[in-house]
């Protein structure tokens, strides 16, 4: 698991990605794909926004190992763990969660 400053290393990450900012350190991008679109997207245990979001534009992950949740309302959760190596391509994804039976 990651500490606090290093979150906010990805959090300001993922925020300025689109203004051009470089990075302070390395990252690998996370692509995601599936559904429901509203479904909970977190990693680590925080909280990254739902997943249609996510599908829009990705996450920057520091190189290692995370743990990566997604939930929604009526379905099961999906988890997953993720090694974001240092210079490898974008780590993609597929989640469809399965709705939770009558």
């Amino acid at each position: 698991m990651m500490g606090a400053r290093a979150w906010l290393t990805v959090l300001a990450t993922i925020g300025v990605a689109a203004c051009g900012a470089p990075a302070h350190m390395p990252t690998v991008s996370m692509r995601m794909n599936g559904g429901p679109p509203n479904a909970s997207v977190t990693v680590d245990d925080i909280f990254v926004g739902n997943l249609e979001l996510v599908m829009k534009r990705g996450v920057a992950l520091p190189a290692g190992l995370h743990h990566i949740s997604v939930e929604a309302p009526g379905h099961l959760p999906w988890d997953s763990t993720v090694d974001a190596k240092e210079g490898q391509g974008p780590l993609r994804i597929e989640v469809k969660l399965v709705r939770v039976p009558d």
